[in-house]
């Protein structure tokens, strides 16, 4: 079955180019020019990649991926502009699971697509056979189904965050690097660094505990890196 992959960007020529070349590929490419084009697009069908612009008229490529997150926990690759870090450490604070900066090369754009169509369906494969649900405190996982509740609640989790929560979680008390989270959760061709960690651990604090800055399950052993301890 075709992979889709939605496209946004408000450079008509870029959009062009990339969807010739993903269509080459056996890829199903939905195109939108805008942010609110986008929004539309991803309500009306699950995609397995969304490629976003950041700078895009009507709403910001920050603001549709915000929006998105709301609803689904589709993937996000940014575009951002050659070396702004912040453009970078803002779409992850948003909820992309990785970015590219431009211009780019279109080879690095659909490697970097179908590394994470790849890790995306290993995911959905392996928690499929993986009918677990576990229970910590307040926190319920269910790993089949990818979802986690807190107090009864769902708490709505990018594909990254939940990748991160569910391999602390089943090795308790082992410490993981952010070297080490960065190889095993994005893959060893991932170029991005080490604050891309961070921010995710941050964010998926702020999601699962009820005090992200005296937390009770995703810990810090400072110098080292991260580690999942139910304190209950």
């Amino acid at each position: 079955m075709a992979k889709k992959v939605l496209v946004v960007d408000d450079e008509k020529l870029i959009v062009k180019g990339i969807r010739f070349s993903l269509e080459q590929d056996g890829m199903e490419v939905d195109c939108a020019y805008d942010g609110e084009e986008a929004i539309e697009a991803a309500k009306k069908k699950e995609y397995d990649v969304v490629l976003l612009d950041v700078m895009l008229p009507k709403l910001s490529g920050f603001e549709v991926c915000q929006q998105i997150r709301e609803f689904s926990s589709m993937p996000i690759i940014m575009l951002t502009a050659k070396g702004d870090d912040m453009d970078k450490i803002l779409g992850l604070e948003y909820g992309a699971d990785d970015y590219i900066t431009k211009p780019f090369n279109i080879l690095e754009v659909k490697a970097r697509i179908k590394a994470i169509i790849r890790r995306s369906t290993k995911n959905t494969t392996t928690n499929n056979n993986d009918s677990k649900t576990v229970v910590f405190g307040d926190m319920k996982i269910d790993c089949e189904n990818r979802r986690v509740y807190i107090s009864g609640k769902e708490v709505n989790l990018t594909a990254k965050e939940f990748d991160l929560l569910e391999l602390l979680v089943f090795n308790p008390n082992k410490v993981y690097s952010r070297e080490n989270l960065l190889n095993i959760v994005w893959g060893y061709d991932y170029p991005g660094d080490v604050r891309t960690v961070d921010v995710h651990i941050r964010r998926l604090r702020e999601k699962i505990e009820s005090n992200p800055s005296e937390p009770k399950y995703i810990h810090t052993k400072w110098g080292v890196g991260y580690f999942f301890q139910n304190q209950e």
